[in-house]
């Protein structure tokens, strides 16, 4: 097991609230939204490109299929 997930589990309330102070004064306020717009745009990137494998792959079996027909149950195997 991933002990580092566990402890994130762990944190309560004040934990968090010290978390975010941390980050507001490390980056300044300024600075988080376009902190998070930057993450958003990465997630975002990285959806599209799982979509596009995810199609590419359906594609290449629906074209696979279509080159050969399943196998129907009275065919010998």
């Amino acid at each position: 097991m991933n002990t580092t997930l566990l402890f994130i589990g762990n944190l309560g309330g004040g934990e968090w609230l010290i978390i975010l102070l941390a980050i507001v004064f490390l980056f300044g306020g300024k600075k988080i939204p376009e902190l998070m717009r930057g993450i958003g745009n990465g997630v975002r990137e990285f959806n599209d490109a799982k979509k596009n494998v995810k199609d590419h792959i359906e594609e290449g079996m629906k074209k696979k299929e279509e080159e050969n027909p399943a196998k129907t149950k009275d065919t010998p195997l």
